[in-house]
C-alpha cells in the first residue's frame, strides 16, 4: 500500500476487520440493555485510551517491533520483551477460546448435543489447532487470501443476518425476552455482574494492530483520532444490536456464552422455518473462525522475531523455513494452546473452561497495554524531541489523563478477573484463582529467563 494514501474510512475499516467478533456477543447478551452500558463504559475509558496512545507510539516509532520497541524505547527493552511476549501470550491463551466456539459450532451441523461433550470438544479443538499450525507452515500468503474472505462470509454476512433477523422477529409479533427499561439500562454493580467486563475488553483489544497504519494516513493529527470516534462508533453498534438481538430471542438463563450464537439462529431459523439453513450458516461462520485463528496463529508468532536482534530469544526459536515461518515458534505455541485447552477438562464445565481461558488471554493483553501506557507518558517527557506526526491531544497532560484513566480500566480489569461469574459454575473458588494464576506465572517465567541468558549465552550453549 503506497504512503500518505489512507484516509478516514479507510483507517476505520482496518479496525473493524482487526476488532470485530461474532463469538464474543452472546458472553454480554445475559445483560440485556445493561450490556450497552458496559459497552460504552469500555470504550471511553479503554478502548479509545489504547487507540490514541498506540497512535502516538506507531507514528513516533514507525520500525517494525510494535510494542517491544514502543516499550522498549521508553521503559527499557527487558521490559519491551515483557510487553510482546505477553502479547504473544495473549493470542495463544485466546486460541482455545475461539477453538472451543468452533468446536460447538460444528456440533451444530453434525449434533448440536455433542456441544456438551468434553471428550468431543477437545478432540476437534486440538484437531484444527494443529492443523491450522501446520497450514501456516505454507507461509502468509495462503493466510492472508483465507482471512479476506473470512472476514467477509464469517463475520460480516452472519452479523447482518442477526440483526436482520431480529428485526424480522420484532415487526412479525414474536414474543421479546429482553427487558426494556430505565432500570435495565443500568445494571447493578454486584461484583458478580462486574466481571463479565472483562469479556467486554477481549472484544474490544487488538486495536493497537490498526495504528500500526497511521503514519499512512494522509494527514495523521487529523484523520486518526475521526477514524478511531467512526471505528468506535461502528464497532460499537454491530455489538450492541448483536448482542440485544440474542437477548431479543433467547431467555437470558438459557443463553449459553460458547454456543449462543448458534443458539440464536436456531431459534431464528425454526420461528421462520428455514432449519435447513443452519449448517449452511454453520459453515460460513466456521469458516470466519478459521480465518482469524489462522491470522493469529502467524502473525503474533512472527512478531516475537522482533526481539530477535536484540538477543532475547534462543536461534531454535528464530529457524524458519523456506516460506519465512518460524516453524519452531508455531509448534510451541501450539503446545502451550493445547495445555491450555487442557481446562475443558478440568473446569466442572465447558462453559466454565471457556470463561476461565478468556480471562487469562484477556489478563495478558492488559499487562501489556499498562506498558504501553507508561511508555507513552515516560517518552513524552524524557524524549520530547521524538518527531511524532500524530500526537494524543491535549498535550502532557492530556496524555497523562487518557492513560491514567486507561492504566485505571485495566488493573480494574485484570483484578476482577479473579472473581468467577455467578452465572457460571467454576467449582470450587481455590481451583479457579489458581488456574488463572499459576497460568499467568508460569506463561510469565520465559521472559524472565530470556532476559537473564540473552545474547552471548545464547552462543556459549551449543543446545541453543
Amino acid at each position: 500500500m503506497n504512503k500518505k494514501v489512507l484516509g478516514v474510512f479507510a483507517l476505520a475499516m482496518i479496525n473493524v476487520a482487526a476488532i470485530i467478533s461474532l463469538r464474543n456477543l452472546p458472553m454480554m447478551a445475559a445483560y440485556g440493555l445493561g450490556a450497552v452500558f458496559f459497552y460504552v463504559i469500555a470504550a471511553v475509558t479503554y478502548f479509545i485510551p489504547i487507540a490514541l496512545v498506540s497512535a502516538e507510539m506507531a507514528t513516533m516509532l514507525p520500525q517494525s517491533g510494535g510494542p517491544f520497541r514502543w516499550v522498549g524505547e521508553g521503559l527499557g527493552f527487558n521490559w519491551g520483551f515483557f510487553a510482546i511476549w505477553w502479547a504473544w501470550m495473549e493470542s495463544v491463551a485466546w486460541f482455545p477460546t475461539i477453538l472451543t466456539f468452533m468446536a460447538a459450532t460444528l456440533a451444530y451441523i453434525i449434533n448440536p448435543h455433542w456441544a456438551h461433550n468434553k471428550l468431543y470438544m477437545l478432540l476437534i479443538m486440538l484437531t484444527v489447532l494443529w492443523g491450522g499450525t501446520l497450514l501456516n507452515f505454507k507461509g502468509m500468503a495462503l493466510s492472508s487470501r483465507l482471512s479476506s474472505i473470512g472476514a467477509i462470509v464469517g463475520t460480516l454476512i452472519p452479523g447482518g443476518l442477526i440483526i436482520g433477523l431480529a428485526y424480522l422477529w420484532i415487526i412479525s409479533g414474536h414474543p421479546i425476552q429482553i427487558e426494556i427499561s430505565k432500570e435495565a439500562l443500568i445494571p447493578s454493580f454486584e461484583i458478580e455482574n462486574l466481571v463479565f467486563y472483562s469479556g467486554v475488553l477481549l472484544g474490544l483489544a487488538g486495536v493497537e494492530m490498526s495504528a500500526f497504519h497511521a503514519q499512512d494516513a494522509k494527514n495523521p493529527q487529523r484523520d486518526y483520532p475521526k477514524a478511531i470516534f467512526l471505528s468506535t462508533a461502528i464497532i460499537l453498534a454491530l455489538s450492541i444490536l448483536g448482542t440485544l438481538a440474542i437477548s431479543a430471542v433467547v431467555p437470558k438463563e438459557k443463553i449459553s456464552i460458547v454456543e449462543g450464537l448458534m443458539q440464536t439462529y436456531q431459534v431464528f431459523f425454526d420461528a421462520f422455518h428455514l432449519q435447513s439453513a443452519v449448517p449452511f450458516l454453520a459453515c460460513f461462520i466456521l469458516l470466519g473462525s478459521m480465518a482469524g485463528l489462522s491470522t493469529w496463529i502467524i502473525g503474533p508468532a512472527k512478531g516475537i522475531l522482533a526481539s530477535a536482534e536484540q538477543g532475547y530469544i534462543p536461534p531454535w526459536l528464530q529457524k524458519t523455513n523456506k516460506a519465512g515461518v518460524p516453524v519452531n515458534t508455531l509448534i510451541m505455541q501450539a503446545i502451550i494452546g493445547t495445555i491450555i485447552a487442557s481446562a475443558i477438562v478440568l473446569m466442572p464445565s465447558i462453559e466454565s473452561a471457556y470463561w476461565v481461558m478468556t480471562v487469562l488471554s484477556v489478563q495478558f493483553a492488559l499487562v501489556m497495554y499498562i506498558l504501553i501506557f507508561i511508555s507513552a507518558v515516560r517518552l513524552r517527557f524524557k524524549k520530547p524531541y521524538l518527531k511524532r506526526p500524530y500526537k494524543v491531544p491535549g498535550g502532557k497532560y492530556g496524555l497523562l489523563l487518557i492513560s491514567a484513566v486507561g492504566i485505571f480500566s485495566c488493573l480494574f480489569a485484570f483484578l476482577i478477573g479473579f472473581v468467577p461469574p455467578q452465572q457460571l459454575e467454576t467449582g470450587k473458588l481455590w481451583v479457579y484463582e489458581s488456574y488463572l494464576l499459576l497460568g499467568f506465572l508460569v506463561l510469565s517465567i520465559p521472559p524472565i529467563l530470556c532476559c537473564l541468558g540473552r545474547q552471548d549465552a545464547w552462543k556459549k550453549n551449543p543446545f541453543l
